[in-house]
């Protein structure tokens, strides 16, 4: 059976419903056979998801989900197997843990500031030892019955525009992808349809993340319309980049999202996984 590769997914160290060891059991429940686990800004998980891969069989590798901006814009870099022992990724993960908790506390006080009391600490019991996200902060507006959906929570408190939406200065994305590439892994262009760019403005973005040194890009991320993936194959084409695939999986229940169920990568693109047995 030909290898099955997830390379973007979640556990409850950044935003996702699982514990590290929990989605690597699920991973291979779904047939895959090459993980990588990308928490937001955090590396947190991945020693307890090395340990649960060794039991299970699966190849794990090491991952990560570096917020960053270009253009004034949020972008998502994804790295992947990089050396977790490197000290200046740990340092750069260090800061962006500490502008997420720095997030976390300006949001905690604008929703008390609306009345939600012990919002921060609410939001943080459900992140176990992880980074607080917006994902957190609604989960416990359903809780005290600010709100009764995680949806309905967006768009009242925590979506654009809404008091919980605070940007943080994220760096730019030749620094981030500096910190992947140091520590010996690849940099990943994360999910680039979701940024809704015109493809005029996704090519440039992706021209100046080839230049200063990107590695990939996720040329399928869940389940997608028919054809993205091979427009999105000629763009990383086009500026010399591989391929990735992953389900972007953050919890169970979201078949679009689920661990495994990324279509296959189109066979004109380089896989990004070739790049690693050179």
């Amino acid at each position: 059976m030909a290898p099955v590769y997830d390379l973007h997914c979640h556990s409850d160290q950044s935003d996702g419903a699982l514990s590290p060891e929990e989605v690597v059991i699920r991973a291979a429940e779904r047939n895959v056979t090459c993980l990588a686990l990308t928490d937001h800004d955090t590396i947190n998980g991945l020693a307890r998801a090395k340990q649960q891969s060794e039991r299970t069989g699966i190849n794990l590798v090491a991952g990560i989900e570096f917020s960053s901006q270009w253009m004034g814009k949020n972008v998502h870099i994804v790295g992947l197997n990089f050396d977790i022992s490197n000290s200046s990724l740990q340092q750069a993960v260090l800061s962006q843990e500490r502008a997420r908790e720095s997030r976390a506390e300006i949001i905690a006080t604008k929703l008390e500031k609306a009345g939600i009391a012990s919002a921060l600490e609410g939001a943080k019991s459900y992140t176990n030892g992880g980074a607080v996200g917006r994902p957190h902060f609604a989960r416990y507006l359903v809780e005290q019955g600010v709100v009764s959906t995680i949806s309905q929570a967006f768009k009242r408190y925590l979506g654009a525009g809404k008091m919980g939406d605070v940007k943080s200065n994220w760096p730019e994305i030749a620094e981030v992808v500096g910190w992947i590439t140091q520590a010996g892994g690849t940099a990943v262009l994360a999910h680039p349809a979701k940024y809704k760019m015109t493809r005029t403005k996704l090519c440039l973005l992706t021209e100046q993340f080839a230049d200063v040194g990107g590695g990939a890009i996720e040329v399928v991320s869940g389940k997608q319309p028919v054809g993205l993936a091979g427009n999105l194959a000629k763009i990383a084409n086009q500026f010399k980049l591989a391929g990735s695939s992953g389900s972007d999986f953050h919890v169970p229940g979201q078949p679009w999202q689920e661990l495994g169920c990324a279509d296959r990568l189109p066979s004109t693109v380089q896989p990004v996984w070739d790049l690693w047995s050179r």
